[in-house]
């Protein structure tokens, strides 16, 4: 069975060396470019299951890159960005990548985001699902309205039915914020009370649990304070 490839796309020889050999330990083959135009060099001639691109790049930077890989692969890409350039990463995942890791990265956590993207991919024969008439797609996350299942990162997640039914809600609309009261009267079918909030923020911890590679930072759910709940909104 042929190993998983990963091109790793940083002007930085140093990363490119320390990220090259802690995916070579994992299993994974390496392949390595130091900007985009080589980075586009390499997919035109060598399968690729998954790329790390960094932002600040000579000759194309990594922004610049995405678009082009885009316009005929949908193979993952996770942004490599400074913890300063927010907008980087924002822009990146509107441009179509798939996940974003903060520099200096953590290997405890780059690892488990690069075997989540790579599973998916799989999951989908090299296809990325989008959203149809049975299934809605956000980022990693995806909603089997006809089966009524979620898979989260490829691998299908066990809720409750009250639990499928507010995360049935909140990707409906993603970017939507719902208060508690409004999830409570949509999903319950019940007039909310005042002890709603805390029976909502309960089972919302418990979706984060099930979802999210780390739910206490979590990507999909969040809170906005002091007024509910909302599915932040990824490109497919």
């Amino acid at each position: 069975m042929d190993k998983e490839r990963i091109l790793i796309v940083d002007d930085n020889r140093e990363i490119v060396d320390s990220l090259g050999k802690l995916l070579s330990f994992e299993g994974y083959d390496v392949l390595e470019a130091y900007d985009g135009m080589e980075a586009l060099n390499v997919l035109e001639k060598t399968r690729v299951d998954l790329i790390l691109l960094d932002v600040m790049m000579p000759r194309l930077n990594g922004l610049s890159t995405l678009m082009k890989i885009r316009e005929n692969c949908n193979i993952p890409a996770i942004i490599l960005s400074a913890k300063t350039e927010e907008s980087d990463k924002v822009s990146g995942l509107v441009l179509g990548a798939d996940d974003y890791i903060s520099k200096p990265y953590n290997p405890a956590e780059l690892i488990p985001r690069v075997k989540a993207q790579l599973r998916r991919y799989k999951a989908y024969g090299g296809s990325k699902p989008e959203s149809g008439g049975d299934t809605i797609a956000n980022g990693g996350l995806v909603l089997d309205l006809k089966q009524k299942i979620v898979l989260a990162e490829g691998m299908p997640v066990k809720l409750t039915a009250t639990e499928y039914r507010i995360i049935s809600l909140l990707m409906e609309h993603p970017g939507q914020v719902f208060s508690a009261e409004q999830i409570y009267e949509k999903v319950w079918n019940e007039q909310a009370d005042f002890a709603v909030e805390n029976t909502v923020m309960v089972h919302i911890r418990h979706i984060r649990e099930k979802i999210e590679i780390d739910a206490k930072n979590p990507r999909y759910v969040k809170v906005v304070w002091g007024i509910g709940y909302k599915m932040e909104k990824y490109s497919k």
